[in-house]
């Protein structure tokens, strides 16, 4: 693996001492290198990032129209004295969505119950099953949570059934709005407002906050007694930890971290949580404890049990005893997923052992005796380990036809965008859903042999030959250097995760000693296998060593030579240490120094003060409609000596429907008029790519225009007009411009929230 080194440039002393007035009692200078690389540098920005209290939140009301729709919906329900069911998913963030409503809503109604798909037996979101079950069981109106905005047909067979439905979500929008009362999602909203990436248990939490608002005088409980549930949520799901999403981060874990204490009389005291907290030996302090303590054991519960219900009553019961025995059982879960997870992984090895890794791209594994559970979190550490995509399938027998289908997960590494290289060999897939990280799918196993080659050529095509893969350096400390100073600096930047990585620490030069495997028991005393080294590391700066520990790995893998580490700082509260958790290593030897090149980020807009020289920058205007776009700027930008600025503005607003319904009205015009108009200006009104202009023109002769091409001049005429009558949603080639329109749409909103990290390490492959 390559490290790539920080930017040699020095942070300016007014900057630095900016830092110091803001945290008198540190130097700063390790927070003020770390904040100028993540280009967070305004004196405005910065309180705001770091503090929780300097942050001003944003109301639940900004979702607009379709909250006001749920809550109106929510006041009649309250009148009538319906009965709500909730329907949850099955990860840490539908749990946690799932409770948050759960506690919230029995503030406000009598009649409330919660339904949670098994992950073994059902998918994601409604399903007509269930849908009938809470019918016979009286409920009159479904609140999903996490889940729900695709499920047109489902939610249409709710509706049916005589059930309203209000969705809470955070997914994928669909072209067309699905029949519900009121769907409150962040992604109709512009990818710059401060909601656009909140999680499903923070879109849940605004929803009772919306409902405290409008009904202060009912509940008995204060809203932020569900915070430390919407802080689990968040950091569990991965979201990008800016805006709102950081604020109700920041703000949950010092909730979290009261629950540490274990004491029954505490406001708003989570037994359940406060047990998790004791097991995983966490105080709830910083987001860590979330992502390496309690949501791997809430995930375990489905990826074990396949039903996931019990652990809304872990989260929300008062009872102490009932805690014990459900955290118990979750402990268990976890402990056996560990054991499984290590199973399929030492499997997927020595199959990928097997390949010819200088002619494969992505790794696409199947089997029929993979648990589907632990999937996911394979795929993603061999895709890291092996710097390729990884696609892992599980195999099994389709109950309805009686083929075999393979269904599983796929994980993306080194900033390959996974959804456009999955999305190529969408004729192939029964089912897909995902983002450019990570993505579940379904295909009959027959096409497996098609699928493998179709996408390995997709990814030659795109990105060509696969480099090793690279880890991003931080900082360049020594030993010496590591401890509560450079630690409590690193903390500042915390919650940590998406946009905003924990910092990475480069030790060179160094000694790895004192290796032994701890012996590590289950809650019975029975020992399982070691997943962790204990080691000190040491160095010429000093002659004390530190602490260390590696993850999943051996004593038998611990470098004899010396070595170059990269390193994440931690505290062991358990231990009542710090320690460094080992992320790789490398022969001193085989360090490649790459700098960094510096890419300015202005999408968000800047400062007239901020904006560098011109001649110094080549700006990104336009947004990049690919990876190949974006990156021959790059190689511009560098065989000119300049720096490379984005500062293209987010995409438009607007459903395909909308889009087709200007083109039409194009063609209208041009057929009246009888002027010939350019291809590339019906790219730019339409505001589409090259090939959705081209799908556009053959929509229109589709429909009934007579379209007549010029080609020395790329020009065309427009004459005739659409066949009266005609139904659109009939005519194929509508359904190609529309399909066109909505790729478009999606790799404009990609390309305009892709992070910076993920652009530089796209452009030094």
């Amino acid at each position: 693996m390559t490290f790539q080194l920080p930017a040699t440039t020095p942070v300016p002393a007014e900057f630095l001492e900016q830092i110091h007035q803001l945290y008198p009692q540190i130097s700063g200078k390790y927070l003020a290198a770390l904040l100028w690389q993540r280009q967070l540098c305004s004196a405005e920005e910065i309180p705001q990032y770091l503090q929780a209290q300097a942050y001003q939140p944003t109301a639940a009301a900004a979702f607009g129209p379709e909250l006001e729709l749920a809550i109106a919906l929510l006041r009649q329900a309250r009148q009538s004295n319906w009965s709500i069911a909730i329907w949850g998913d099955f990860d840490a963030d539908g749990i946690t969505a799932t409770s948050v409503l759960w506690d919230g809503l029995r503030q406000f109604f009598d009649q409330v119950s919660y339904y949670i798909p098994d992950r073994l037996k059902e998918s994601h979101g409604l399903n007509r099953s269930g849908l009938e079950r809470l019918q016979q069981q009286g409920v009159q109106l479904i609140i999903t949570c996490d889940t729900g905005s695709t499920n047109l047909l489902e939610a249409q067979y709710a509706l049916e059934l005589g059930m309203q439905v209000i969705v809470t979500d955070h997914h994928t929008l669909p072209p067309d709005r699905p029949p519900v009362a009121a769907i409150i999602n962040p992604r109709y909203l512009a990818p710059d407002h401060p909601f656009y990436h909140l999680s499903g248990v923070a879109v849940a939490y605004k929803l009772v906050e919306a409902l405290y608002d409008a009904l202060p005088e009912v509940p008995e409980q204060p809203l932020e007694y569900l915070l430390d549930l919407v802080a689990i949520g968040l950091v569990a799901d991965l979201v990008q930890l800016s805006g709102e999403c950081r604020y109700l981060a920041q703000i949950g874990i010092a909730r979290l971290q009261q629950q540490s204490t274990k004491n029954p009389q505490l406001p708003g005291h989570r037994p359940g949580v406060a047990k998790l907290l004791e097991l995983c030996r966490r105080t709830g302090d910083r987001p860590m404890d979330i992502s390496f303590g309690i949501a791997p054991r809430i995930n375990a519960i489905s990826r074990i049990y396949g039903d996931a219900s019990f652990g809304v009553d872990l989260l929300t019961s008062q009872d102490e005893l009932r805690c014990q025995e459900l955290a118990e059982h979750t402990e268990q879960a976890n402990i056996r997923r560990k054991e499984v997870q290590k199973d399929v992984e030492e499997q997927v090895r020595q199959r990928v052992a097997e390949l010819d890794l200088s002619t494969t791209g992505t790794i696409v594994l199947a089997d029929r005796d993979w648990a589907p559970g632990v999937l996911g979190l394979v795929a993603g550490q061999i895709a890291q380990s092996y710097g390729r995509p990884t696609i892992l399938l599980g195999l099994a027998e389709d109950e309805e036809t009686g083929r075999t289908i393979a269904r599983g997960s796929a994980r993306s590494t080194q900033g390959i965008d996974l959804y456009q290289l999955v999305h190529s060999q969408r004729h192939l897939l029964k089912s897909f859903g995902g983002h450019p990280f990570a993505a579940g799918l379904g295909l009959w196993a027959e096409n497996l042999g098609m699928f493998r080659e179709g996408i390995d050529r997709q990814l030659y095509q795109t990105v060509g030959v696969l480099p090793p893969p690279v880890a991003v350096v931080d900082l360049v400390v020594t030993v010496a250097e590591l401890g509560a100073e450079l630690f409590e600096e690193c903390r500042l930047l915390e919650p940590c995760g998406m946009g905003n990585p924990a910092p990475k620490l480069l030790i060179r030069n160094c000694r790895l000693e004192n290796a032994r495997n701890a012996n590590i028991k289950d809650l019975k005393g029975i020992k399982i296998r070691y997943i962790k080294t204990d080691l000190i590391i040491k160095d010429d700066s000093t002659a004390q060593g530190f602490a260390a520990v590696w993850w999943g790995h051996y004593v038998e893998e611990v470098p004899l030579v010396a070595c170059d580490l990269l390193v994440e700082l931690d505290y062991n509260s358990y231990q009542k240490r710090f320690e460094a958790r080992i992320l790789e290593f490398r022969p001193v030897a085989d360090l490649v120094e790459a700098v960094l090149p510096e890419i300015l980020d202005f999408r968000r807009g800047v400062a007239i003060e901020e904006l560098p020289l011109l001649e110094e920058v080549l700006w990104v205007r336009s947004g990049p409609r690919s990876w190949d776009e974006l990156l021959a700027k790059y190689e511009l930008a560098r065989s000119t000596g300049q720096k490379l600025a984005l500062c293209y503005r987010p995409p438009l607003k607007q459903s395909p429907i909308a889009v087709l319904q200007r083109l039409i009205g194009l063609g209208k015009f041009l057929a009246r008029t009888g002027q010939a108009m350019g291809r590339g200006d019906l790219q730019g009104r339409l505001e589409v790519s090259v090939g959705a202009t081209r799908d556009g023109l053959d929509c229109l002769e589709a429909i009934g225009f007579e379209v007549s091409m010029f080609p020395a001049r790329d020009e065309f005429a427009v004459a005739g007009a659409p066949e009266p009558g005609l139904n659109l949603a009939q005519v194929p080639e509508v359904q190609s411009f529309l399909g066109a329109i909505a790729e478009d749409f999606f790799i404009a909103r990609y390309f305009w929230e892709v992070p910076r990290s993920l652009i530089t390490a796209m452009a030094t492959r």
